[in-house]
């Protein structure tokens, strides 16, 4: 491994106990991406040798049988990172005829794959909030280390269970994520704090905070990545629109949408201006006919606010890194800082994704980044 840096992987049924010697040492690479609306996933790539004991030992007593568990963390300079909690979804034996070349390769995603296995359509939820429905959804899953951290939406309407009654549509994550998009949240599940542990935050994309190390490019020895390219496109920017009732003429009033708010705020001081118009539209998780016509002003408003607020992201950026030159592992979802890209590029980012690639002597990070603003507001960076 690199120097400085441990890596650990964990396996089990449900609980998740140290792999065993022979199978960190037939370890040849391991990738991990994490990504902002999306699930995280992994990949295993083990040498398996027919004399080894993962031939004749591990693979058919299923140890690598759907969907066994798997941990994976590095400690770099003694701080510790959990890249992934996840599950197994499949894995392939690539037989060679050539000597140490048959590899097997395991593939899998973040445990909340646990819940997008049963399809609970027609369950019924009477008198709960959305935020009450995610929370119990997510207790079911307790065995495998998963907190709830459900964020409560303002749009807190609960139906009289006497006129209807909730019915779930699909798997819980399916649905999770359903209830989600109907209030402009977004789910995901983070690995830790500690290790068989994992976070299930259902609420708004954060993009304030914690500011990771900058990304600094073009400062010859102070230079910590290997590529960094940055982009802005002027035509994605979009204002969206919805409608409301008047209540007494019925007539539909258009009501524009700002795109930046207090957990999306500009992160540079010069914002593009929208060259295009988007009328917003949006359907129930129920899946019934929901337009922002026939919500109130505050509830269209808070959707509105949310979908906009997505689209914002015109300025996106692209890149590599290596891990021991930067010093610290970049993670996904938190804010980042540039510089050295000069004064129209400098600052702010928000990570949208990280694939970390790991084989011995060797651990780089590919990496995405957005932002909704052109320049920076600040002269100093964490570095």
């Amino acid at each position: 491994m690199v120097e400085g840096l441990q890596l650990q992987l964990y396996m089990g049924a449900v609980i998740a106990e140290p792999a065993p010697r022979a199978l960190i040492e037939a370890l040849v690479s391991v990738q991990v991406t994490e990504a902002t609306g999306s699930q995280s996933g992994f990949q295993l790539v083990f040498t398996a040798a027919g004399s080894g004991a993962l031939m004749r030992e591990l693979l058919p007593a299923g140890f690598f049988d759907a969907p066994r568990r798997v941990i994976v963390a590095v400690t770099l300079n003694g701080e510790r990172e959990i890249l992934i909690d996840g599950v197994i979804t499949r894995h392939e034996l690539t037989a060679s005829n050539e000597p140490g070349k048959t590899q097997l390769t395991v593939t899998g995603l973040d445990v909340s794959q646990m819940m997008d296995l049963i399809d609970f359509s027609g369950f019924p939820w009477p008198a709960l909030t959305v935020e009450g429905r995610v929370a119990l959804m997510i207790a079911k899953y307790a065995m495998y280390g998963i907190v709830p951290l459900v964020v409560p939406s303002v749009l807190v309407a609960v139906p009289n269970p006497l006129e209807r009654i909730n019915g779930q549509r699909g798997t819980d994550l399916a649905y999770i994520k359903r209830l989600a998009s109907e209030v402009g949240y977004t789910f995901h599940v983070t690995p830790g704090p500690e290790v068989g542990m994992s976070l299930a935050y259902w609420g708004p994309e954060i993009k304030v905070g914690e500011v990771q190390p900058a990304l600094t490019v073009n400062m010859d020895q102070h230079s910590n990545v290997d590529a960094l390219t940055l982009g802005f496109d002027g035509i994605q920017k979009t204002l969206f629109v919805f409608f409301i009732q008047q209540p007494d003429s019925r007539v539909p009033i258009p009501i524009p949408v700002p795109d930046i708010g207090p957990l999306n705020p500009p992160l540079g001081p010069r914002m593009p201006v929208p060259l295009s118009y988007t009328k917003l539209d949006m359907a129930s998780p129920e899946g019934e006919d929901d337009s922002t016509a026939r919500l109130d002003a505050v509830t269209a408003a808070m959707r509105g606010l949310a979908r906009a607020s997505q689209k914002a992201d015109v300025i996106s950026g692209s890149g590599s890194l290596r891990v021991t030159r930067y010093g610290r592992v970049l993670r996904a979802r938190k804010l980042v800082g540039v510089r050295g890209a000069g004064l129209t590029h400098d600052g702010l980012y928000f990570v949208k994704s990280v694939t970390h690639s790991i084989k011995p002597g060797d651990y780089t990070q590919n990496f995405r980044l957005t932002r909704n603003a052109l320049q920076s507001f600040t002269q100093a960076l964490p570095v």
